[in-house]
């Protein structure tokens, strides 16, 4: 039974193109290799190194750069002890009106000093600057690393400038040891942000970027198991590019250099546009939609990967919906660094007085506007 369970997982009539078998892809000529899927479960393992190392990073490099750039934890106020509204807070962190009713009557409070209550409880779990700073700086690090190591195979790659060379001969691509440092260090880097998205700044878009890591796993691990790595790598790279400008300007922003970091906001979203809604859907998603049919021709697993990259278009699509609301916001405010503020606070699990902030003398800290019912009014 076992061994019917396996046919049917890994079917050739599902992975493979037509007239192509698993028996061919383990003859590879002489001095070659292809893609084996057991060099996939190497990922896992190094997953735990990355997060280790992602550990090591951020005491050892990246909190002594907080600590020049004067980037300080913070105490948050202290909520007033209260069992009765603890208990509450651990199973609902925000309670509803109707809670806030009972809550009022039993405590003999005024509803507003209820949710005030709330407010500085919730804030005492959030984050401070310096962690967020540490957890920025290592995927900026990480991104600018892998973008580097990648763009530098890819630059002298046929593929890179053709992408109708990612088909030829297609699936009997060899094997670089390039293309494979390439896959492990990023498949294990993203099973490594799936784990440690339960620790790290809790967000609203936490499910989005659980489906994020999911299909983009997925991808990699399908890719390199049906010998995808060309279109597989240029994928990569599309995606780190814009990110590394990202992280470089949240850490700008947490260090209070604004010209900087309206500079690279403006980076970002040019980067992100170009590369994400123009580079990823006319060159690559083209060429595994087009080009690949013309060569090769559709078989199963390639109608599951171009709806796999289709989602990822589709989320980009959202994201730069979010960064273009950013952008409104930096032109009527002024000032990027508000726009970041208020673009973090807003994915990050918290209040609604967070969501519009307003700038002290050199534009940077974050004091509400408005008073939490009038934005619940908005």
């Amino acid at each position: 039974m076992t061994s019917s369970i396996s046919d049917w997982i890994w079917s050739e009539r599902f992975w493979l193109p037509e007239n192509v078998t698993w028996a061919d892809l383990e003859r590879p000529p002489t001095g070659a290799e292809y893609p084996r899927i057991r060099h996939i479960l190497y990922a896992l393992p190094l997953a735990v190194v990355v997060f280790l190392l992602r550990l090591l990073f951020e005491r050892l490099v990246a909190k002594p750069c907080a600590h020049i750039l004067q980037i300080q934890v913070g105490v948050p106020r202290q909520a007033q002890p209260n069992a009765v509204l603890e208990k509450v807070f651990q199973s609902k962190t925000c309670p509803d009106t109707r809670q806030l009713e009972g809550l009022s009557k039993q405590l003999d409070w005024d509803e507003r000093k209820i949710q005030r209550w709330f407010r500085v409880r919730r804030n005492q779990d959030r984050p401070n600057m310096q962690k967020k700073f540490c957890e920025s700086m290592w995927r900026f690090t990480f991104y600018l690393g892998i973008f580097i190591y990648g763009i530098r195979h890819l630059w002298v790659s046929p593929w890179m400038w053709d992408t109708r060379q990612c088909w030829y001969n297609y699936p009997f691509q060899p094997l670089s040891p390039g293309q494979f440092n390439h896959y492990a260090a990023e498949l294990s880097f993203y099973w490594s942000l799936m784990f440690s998205q339960f620790i790290d700044i809790k967000r609203k878009d936490f499910i989005m970027m659980l489906v994020h890591h999911l299909a983009t796993i997925f991808l990699i691990t399908f890719s390199y198991a049906n010998n995808m790595l060309r279109v597989g790598t240029l994928v990569m790279c599309v995606h780190d590019a814009s990110d590394i400008f990202l992280e470089a300007a949240k850490l700008a922003n947490y260090a209070k250099y604004q010209r900087l970091c309206d500079g690279l906001f403006v980076v970002f979203s040019i980067s992100f546009f170009c590369t994400r809604l123009v580079i990823y859907p006319f060159w690559v998603v083209y060429s595994v939609l087009v080009e690949s049919w013309e060569i090769v021709g559709p078989y199963q697993a390639w109608w599951l990967l171009n709806g796999l990259l289709l989602v990822l278009q589709a989320l980009h699509i959202i994201w730069f919906y979010l960064i273009a609301r950013i952008a409104i916001k930096a032109i009527f405010k002024g000032k990027v660094s508000l726009a970041l503020c208020s673009f973090e606070d807003d994915m990050a699990e918290g209040d609604f007085e967070d969501l519009v902030c307003k700038s002290d003398a050199r534009g940077y800290l974050y004091e509400p506007l408005y008073s939490e019912e009038q934005l619940r009014m908005m």
